[in-house]
């Protein structure tokens, strides 16, 4: 279980492109763009290119970039070493015409718990002095290899991933995802840690 502590004025402040008023589906398909390369390609609803991760080095790079189609960089993500520990650092970029301060999160594992067989993280978003409610969600596996859920601190889901079904009903590879993003959910930041849970699980 990974433990996210967000924003709430980060998602109320996104712009209009990120936050939606309904529910909202994404195909995440985890292979890049560039031949050869590593990475993932997400599309909306109507079969267009709305994120994507071009990793050019190996699997589980030490830096990540979440662009949208044209290449523009939304959030870097940045894993550094401390001795034997290990974090995730994600930045995201002030030309999205936020009203906040720059957004950032760091993640890192629970090594207390990791003797008990808990292999959770924590998440906190840091970057903003005008906090009135902080948020917090927790990112959970499900059955199967690459199905998780992302819920808010009361219980209330805010996205969930599993293997996408074809429209014939056919379940395809552990490669191919569905993510349904609920509605007033900033779906770039839930793409920022869908990145980090792809860079923990090495599917990226």
């Amino acid at each position: 279980m990974i433990k996210v502590h967000p924003l709430a004025a980060a998602a109320a402040a996104a712009t209009s492109s990120y936050v939606s008023s309904r529910r909202e589906t994404f195909t995440i398909w985890m292979k890049s763009l560039v031949m050869q390369g590593n990475g993932c390609t997400v599309y909306n609803e109507n079969g267009e290119i709305v994120y994507r991760i071009d990793n050019y080095d190996e699997k589980c790079s030490n830096e990540v970039d979440l662009m949208d189609l044209q290449g523009k960089v939304l959030f870097t993500i940045i894993r550094k070493n401390q001795w034997c520990f290990r974090r995730w650092v994600g930045d995201r970029c002030n030309d999205l015409n936020l009203n906040t301060e720059k957004l950032q999160f760091q993640v890192r594992k629970n090594f207390r718990n990791i003797l008990k067989g808990d292999l959770s993280c924590q998440v906190i978003i840091i970057g903003c002095d005008t906090i009135d409610q902080a948020s917090c969600y927790t990112i959970k596996s499900l059955a199967g290899k690459s199905a998780f859920k992302i819920t808010e601190d009361n219980g209330k889901l805010a996205a969930e991933a599993k293997r996408k079904l074809s429209s014939s009903g056919v379940l395809l590879g552990e490669d191919v995802l569905t993510l349904e993003v609920e509605p007033n959910v900033d779906h770039c930041l839930i793409m920022a840690l869908v990145t980090v849970y792809g860079l923990i699980h090495h599917r990226l």
